[in-house]
């Protein structure tokens, strides 16, 4: 299994990366976890256009989604085009609002996309055992883990401390993990995570290695945050870049 990050800056693009987007790879089978703004770019420079077998989408927040609506003239307008739906597992809402942001008209996507409403449990995605939770975000979001052979790879997507969490991360190989705040500025609660919070989740979850994603640099420090998270949990810490790749 690999993982490559294609967009890890929170809430809004950075001047170094897209927003969130992970490629995760099995037996050749490619899932996108995730399709945010400016990440259609990435997918093209790490991966290629199409490159994408299944999309995953945690939940229906601009800056994990947009590039989605972008995607929809490549399978609709390239050489070639129409090219089959592709399947995307996403919240109930998730036609309506993809529809809202490529059209004002609101036509449906059916002939890009084949819409499935994640709810949790398990279930198969391709090669992967998939398995999603509710976690604590202000709309409806799940956490996801992934499953192949004995590699496990588990993805916070945006979320403040909650159970779940730690439950989806049991024991994980690679634990994506937001860390959007730091402890010492004023942040709303049960909204993101602190460097401090993500290396507590994975001490709790008893992670192989911590990769820090969706830190919001504008007002917020990469030092601090890896500083913080390194305190909490004393495996491997990584902050993520656009482009890393991580195999299992």
């Amino acid at each position: 299994m690999r993982l490559t990050v294609l967009g890890c800056a929170g809430s809004f693009p950075g001047p170094e990366s897209a927003c969130s987007a992970y490629l995760v790879e099995a037996e050749g089978f490619r899932l996108l976890v995730d399709f945010g703004t400016g990440s259609l770019s990435a997918l093209q420079r790490y991966a290629g256009l199409m490159a994408v077998d299944a999309i995953l989408l945690t939940h229906l927040h601009c800056d994990h989604i947009l590039d989605a609506v972008s995607f929809v003239v490549v399978r609709r307008y390239a050489p070639g085009a129409p090219l089959p739906p592709i399947p995307m597992y996403a919240p109930a809402g998730a036609p309506d609002r993809l529809a809202a942001a490529y059209s004002p008209d609101q036509s449906p996507l059916d002939d890009v996309y084949t819409f499935y409403g994640l709810q949790p449990g398990t279930f198969p995605i391709g090669p992967f055992t998939v398995t999603v939770d509710r976690v604590n975000h202000p709309v409806e979001t799940y956490g996801v883990r992934l499953a192949q052979g004995d590699a496990v790879i588990a993805y916070s997507a945006d979320t403040g401390p909650c159970d779940p969490l730690v439950r989806l991360a049991q024991g994980a190989d690679l634990f994506l993990c937001e860390a959007s705040y730091l402890d010492d500025e004023p942040h709303p609660s049960d909204l993101h995570l602190t460097g401090r919070e993500a290396g507590e989740a994975a001490t709790k979850a008893g992670v192989g290695r911590l990769l820090l994603t969706h830190l919001v640099t504008a007002w917020g420090s990469e030092a601090l945050t890896y500083e913080a998270a390194s305190d909490a949990f004393a495996g491997a810490v990584e902050i993520v870049r656009p482009g890393a790749r991580y195999e299992l």
